[in-house]
């Protein structure tokens, strides 16, 4: 069975960002990015009321990470590896079958620019390389056209349909699987 037994946060760098771990500090640009109603459009989950929600939220990553439960990075510029642009997560540990799920959000000010791409590039390499998984799942909101396309760009394939499988606000919502395997 899968187990993740990093002692050492790791740290991954591309051409221009930092993949850091979340710390306290980044409590108010992760509540700003989960209120942005354009970054919320497709993200079919409740935003937080406060900041002390978020910050029980990245206790709970850096938790997850110290026990071996989950992987999340802060996206960060180089230029400003403090200042979170966005993150990267893996959640929903599948240890058994060696598998997880995805999710990553950026803030609106740096879409369009390959920023996404770079971070999944790295992340990708590091899951099958250093973590050890040999599948990666993305669920998406159908209408996310941009998720898709990020997706199908780093040879993700569509797995699944499922026609108002979530009940959000009042709604049952259609959700897409799409999953990579490795090639090692």
């Amino acid at each position: 069975m899968l187990k993740l037994s990093f002692t050492v946060f790791p740290i991954l760098e591309t051409e221009r960002l930092i993949l850091r771990e979340h710390t306290p500090a980044d409590a108010q640009a992760w509540f700003d990015l989960r209120n942005n109603p354009d970054v919320m459009r497709y993200i079919d989950r409740d935003s937080p009321k406060d900041i002390a929600e978020v910050e029980d939220y990245i206790n709970g990553l850096i938790t997850g990470f110290e026990q071996g439960e989950s992987m999340g990075w802060v996206v960060a510029l180089k230029d400003d590896p403090s200042k979170m642009i966005g993150n990267v997560v893996f959640w929903r540990m599948d240890f058994p079958n060696y598998r997880a799920e995805i999710g990553y959000l950026l803030t609106p000010l740096h879409w369009r620019k390959g920023l996404v791409s770079e971070a999944l590039k790295a992340i990708i390499s590091f899951a099958f390389e250093e973590m050890g998984l040999h599948s990666i799942e993305a669920n998406i909101n159908p209408e996310n056209e941009a998720s898709r396309a990020i997706l199908l760009k780093h040879g993700f394939v569509k797995e699944a349909y499922f026609k108002e499988d979530y009940y959000f606000n009042g709604k049952f919502l259609d959700s897409e699987i799409y999953s990579l395997i490795t090639d090692r």
